[in-house]
């Protein structure tokens, strides 16, 4: 990552509490009717929510990719105005990131980050307010993902169990269900959520029942010939969105890799160790969050550093390197994987090529 643009936002981060609470402070002052708003919220949690939207801004400064702060943006508008926030709150609360931002930072600080807010805001007048569904009618296994996902909406977990395995057992290859079925459903999961259609605690219903039903397909999943190499897949410190990267594991498990999953939220440390153990030939190292992409580029850095570093591939995914596809060179790996299926084409790539 470009020294500078680093640096830039470390200084917005060292602030961001700081910065919070001023941007806090200034919207309350001159939206009084606000004030009950945030008080049904919490000012904790409106507090929360302000310092996520610096971390993302600070992140796309870092990278040098302001996309990953319009695309912020452009997603909390469709989740904003689905809850019932007008889209003038948005362009209030950035302005006033903008004030703060040249208010209490250095003029070589916050040009940058006030270059990026006005990108943000200028990209609020065309973003889509309500995003496609990832269910489309012509996809392959378009039945089965649509009523496996509405099963598991009606909390009937043992009923989408059933769906997927009468599928398999009717000679649809698990490599379609993880594909079709269960990554599409988590998209879409995700939508619903953005959209309003669910809560939190459905989507984490539906994201740990998808998990368990995963682990029903075992006996499909590790009976295949291996292929003698093997693979470390791992999730950056903090982060908890784990289920991308374990479908990617499985997948090449099928394909005959031997994988070590290490799960959400792994320490920097256990990673390194892990690789040694297991002495890998390719990390896979998952983030959804865009504040988590530096944590990405430090983990990498670190890899690099110790001796098996030298030789090991890295590929990386997540939702971040989908919005900016060149990221993945940004943050120092040898590859990115758009989704699951190419996943395992891009790590055969990696130890063939």
């Amino acid at each position: 990552m470009g020294n500078d643009y680093y640096q830039v936002s470390r200084k917005m981060e060292d602030q961001i509490a700081a910065l919070s609470e001023a941007v806090f402070g200034r919207q309350c002052k001159d939206q009084t009717e606000l004030t009950n708003r945030f008080q049904s919220i919490g000012r904790s949690r409106a507090l929360q929510d302000m310092q996520a939207q610096l971390s993302f801004l600070a992140e796309a400064v870092a990278t040098e990719r302001p996309s990953l702060f319009t695309d912020y943006v452009a997603w909390l508008k469709t989740m904003l105005l689905e809850r019932g926030i007008p889209i003038s709150d948005v362009v209030n609360n950035l302005t006033y990131n903008r004030e703060v931002l040249q208010n209490m930072l250095p003029p070589e600080i916050h040009s940058v980050a006030c270059a990026y807010v006005d990108m943000g805001i200028h990209i609020l007048d065309g973003s889509p307010e309500e995003p496609p569904t990832f269910l489309h009618v012509q996809a392959p296994l378009a039945d089965l993902s649509r009523q496996y996902l509405e099963a598991l909406l009606r909390a009937e977990r043992h009923e989408a169990s059933r769906l997927i395995m009468d599928a398999v057992q009717s000679g649809i290859a698990v490599r379609d269900i993880y594909l079709h079925v269960f990554q599409r459903s988590q998209y879409e999961i995700g939508r619903l959520w953005q959209m309003n259609r669910i809560n939190v605690a459905q989507e984490h219903y539906c994201s740990a029942a998808t998990q368990t039903i995963m682990a029903q397909l075992y006996p499909y999943i590790f009976s295949g010939k291996k292929n003698g190499y093997r693979l470390v897949a791992t999730c950056v410190s903090g982060e908890l969105h784990e289920i991308g990267i374990r479908m990617i594991t499985d997948l090449l498990e099928m394909d005959g890799w031997d994988t070590y999953f290490l799960g959400a939220s792994t320490p920097a440390d256990n990673i390194l160790q892990a690789l040694e153990e297991q002495a890998a030939h390719v990390l896979a190292v998952s983030a959804t969050m865009t504040f988590h992409v530096r944590m990405v580029a430090e983990l990498i850095q670190k890899v690099r550093s110790s001796e098996l570093g030298k030789t090991l591939k890295i590929m990386v995914g997540g939702y971040p390197f989908n919005v900016e596809p060149e990221l993945w060179q940004k943050v120092g790996a040898d590859a990115f994987a758009r989704d699951a299926k190419e996943a395992v084409s891009v790590a055969k790539g990696l130890v063939t090529a």
